[in-house]
Parts: structure tokens; C-alpha cells; sequence
């Protein structure tokens, strides 16, 4: 028994050890970018395997030491990614000092799961929250029609309902102007952009994202997403204008890929200094991610960021509270973008638009926007 446990120990440990590496690697296969979602499991898993070896399996050989320092590293490695995002580093925006209800607004996000059939939960929800903006994925028209009695507080509304797990549905209180559903990389996939116009007239760009994850069952690599969010980052740069992206982009927090988004786009990301809020897999609390998103401009400040309950789908919604605050700029600076980073967006975006399923360009539909 106590060899046998040993070879499991060493086996648990190579394993880790080879997926730590693969972390470094920018290729877009499901399985090398899988490696990105589970951090902080990863370093449970190698600082318990490494211990284990340490204490109770090593007879001194270096080769074994070679592999507790290994996932030792890989451990320390784990800790840099995550560190941003727990607690004990340094928040990146600030909160609002004095919010005034002509500049701060409520958002809540949430992909409802296509097959859910608790409609109620989620509308009571929405009723004890009471958003001013609603952005609902995977909706199905079974999904609209079911929602339809929260439109009548929301006069607003942009919808995109779709059978394959990615429709969309925007509501909001606040004017929109100009709602477009887009479909950026992939024919179906789509995405909102709209304008926002807040109480005191402040116009803010909001674009509501839900991109395909990369997974074995349709042997779908990380292309697409990547060129998506290199595409709106884009153009969120270039405009420069008061910004919100919200939605489940399906990749964590910590990824290359998120980081690569923030300094392309120069948003802030809330959670950094204030905790994971993972939001998929509900149904699984201990093997969870935070694959649910809003980032905003740096001249917005945090008045709340919660995580809500269960509503029985395999993600939890969020509900964030910001204040637009021009001054607060010069307190949250915009993240800049690194050397070499435009040239990999760049071949993120080429990569994409080589694959059958990806269009070469991008459509745009009319929102259905009702005042």
C-alpha cells in the first residue's frame, strides 16, 4: 500500500508539473487553455502532493527533490496569477466617495442556463435587486416570452433570443441609443453594443459579450474568443469614451487572455483587490471560476460588487453598483499595454479568421430597441 500511494503521489505531482508548463504555452487547443481555469486548484493540489512526497515518500534522491522544487514553483507560479484577486492585494478601483443617483446605476448579469426552467427565481431576482440594466445569456424565445412581464419596467429593451445556448436579451430603465447585435468572428454568436444615456445625459458604451469557451465536445479551440475580445478591446481604445463590458466571456479572471483585454481596452476589472466572485460551476461551489465579467473605465468607482444566490442555473448572477466619477481618473490609472502585445492580438484576430466557421468580417443587426 505504501508503494502504491507513493507512485500515485509522484503520478499526481508529474501530472500538475506538466500542466503548470503547458501554462506557458499561448497555443489555442481546449486542452493547453484549460490549463488557465483551475489556478488555484492547482496550487492546492501541488503544495499537497509536493508536502506529501516531502514528508512522507522522499529517500533522499535528487531527482525526487527535483520534483518537490518543481511544484514548489509551480505553486509560487499559481500564487502570482491569483494574488491580483484575493483580498490581500491592493483594490484597482476605488470606491465611490459621495454617489449621486443622476450618475450611479445598478447592473445585473446573468446567464440564466438555456435548459433552466425556474423563471420565477430568476424574476424574483430581478425584483428584490431592482437593476436598472439587465443583461440575460442563453436566452431561448421560450426564455423571452417568460420574461416578458419584467419589460413593463423596462422600457428598453435589446433582444436576441437563439436555440443554441448563446441568444441574448438586454433590458434597461436607462435610454439606449443606437442598440446594435453584432456577430464579430463567429455566425452564431452574437453581442450588444449600445449607448446608455445615464440621468444626468453622461453617454456610456456598453457592450454585452457572451463568447464560446474553448471545450473537447465540439472540439472548439480558444481562437474565436480571443479575436472577439482583441476585437472590442480595439475598438474600445480607440473611441476612448466612457465604457462598461459585461457578460460571461467564458475565461477566468487570470488568464492571458483577460489580461491581454484589459490592456488592449484600458478597463479596470472591480474584483482585483476584493476576492474571485466565481460564478460557473454553481451546481459545483468547490470547483468553481470566475467566468462572469464587467470591466469598466477608469473614470467610473465601485459603490457595491456582489455575487447573488442560486437560480437554478450553473451560474451565479453578479450585481454591480458604479458611479460615474470623471475625477476619480487620476486615481485609477488605465492599465498600459506591454511590447509585443499588438503584434499578438494582431495574430490572434489572423488565427480566427483562417477557421471555416468564422466570418471574414462583421455583421450587424438592428437592435430591437422599444422606448
Amino acid at each position: 500500500m505504501f508503494t502504491i500511494l507513493r507512485w500515485i503521489t509522484v503520478g499526481v505531482g508529474l501530472f500538475l508539473v506538466g500542466g503548470i508548463l503547458l501554462n506557458f504555452s499561448r497555443h489555442p487547443h481546449w486542452f493547453i487553455r484549460g490549463w488557465d481555469f483551475p489556478r488555484v486548484h492547482i496550487a492546492a493540489l501541488a503544495a499537497l502532493s509536493g508536502g506529501a512526497y516531502a514528508l512522507c515518500f522522499s529517500t533522499g534522491h535528487w531527482y525526487e527533490w527535483g520534483l518537490v522544487l518543481a511544484l514548489a514553483v509551480g505553486v509560487v507560479w499559481q500564487g502570482i496569477k491569483i494574488f491580483p484577486y484575493t483580498p490581500l492585494a491592493p483594490v484597482r478601483v476605488t470606491c465611490a466617495r459621495a454617489p449621486a443617483p443622476e450618475t450611479s446605476f445598478r447592473l445585473l448579469i446573468a446567464n440564466v442556463l438555456m435548459q433552466n426552467r425556474h423563471y420565477d427565481r430568476f424574476i424574483q431576482m430581478v425584483r428584490a435587486e431592482n437593476p436598472d440594466i439587465i443583461l440575460a445569456v442563453e436566452i431561448d424565445d421560450q426564455w423571452l416570452a417568460q420574461l416578458q412581464p419584467l419589460e413593463s419596467q423596462y422600457p428598453y429593451a435589446v433582444r436576441r433570443p437563439q436555440p443554441n445556448m448563446y441568444g441574448m436579451l438586454l433590458l434597461s430603465r436607462l435610454k439606449l441609443v443606437h442598440p446594435q447585435v453584432r456577430f464579430r468572428v463567429q455566425q452564431d454568436i452574437p453581442s450588444i453594443h449600445t449607448r446608455i444615456v445615464l440621468h444626468n445625459g453622461t453617454l456610456v458604451d456598453f457592450y454585452g459579450l457572451h463568447t464560446r469557451p474553448p471545450e473537447p465536445l465540439r472540439d472548439q479551440d480558444a481562437k474565436p474568443r480571443d479575436a472577439e475580445l482583441v476585437l472590442v478591446g480595439r475598438e474600445i481604445r480607440d473611441h476612448g469614451r466612457p465604457t462598461l463590458v459585461a457578460g460571461d466571456l467564458n475565461d477566468v479572471a487570470w488568464s492571458e487572455t483577460t489580461r491581454l483585454f484589459l490592456q488592449i481596452s484600458r478597463l479596470l476589472d472591480p474584483r482585483m483587490g476584493r476576492g474571485f466572485y466565481s460564478t460557473f460551476n454553481a451546481n459545483t461551489p468547490f470547483f468553481c471560476f470566475p467566468l462572469d465579467h464587467v470591466f469598466h473605465a477608469n473614470c467610473f468607482t465601485l459603490i457595491a460588487l456582489r455575487r447573488l444566490a442560486h437560480i437554478g442555473s450553473d451560474h451565479f448572477p453578479i450585481c454591480i453598483d458604479l458611479h460615474y466619477e470623471p475625477q476619480a481618473k487620476a486615481e485609477q490609472p488605465e492599465p498600459l499595454q506591454e511590447a509585443g502585445q499588438e503584434e499578438e492580438a494582431q495574430q490572434k484576430i489572423s488565427q480566427a479568421m483562417t477557421d471555416k466557421d468564422v466570418r471574414a468580417g462583421e455583421a450587424t443587426t438592428p437592435g430591437a430597441a422599444d422606448a
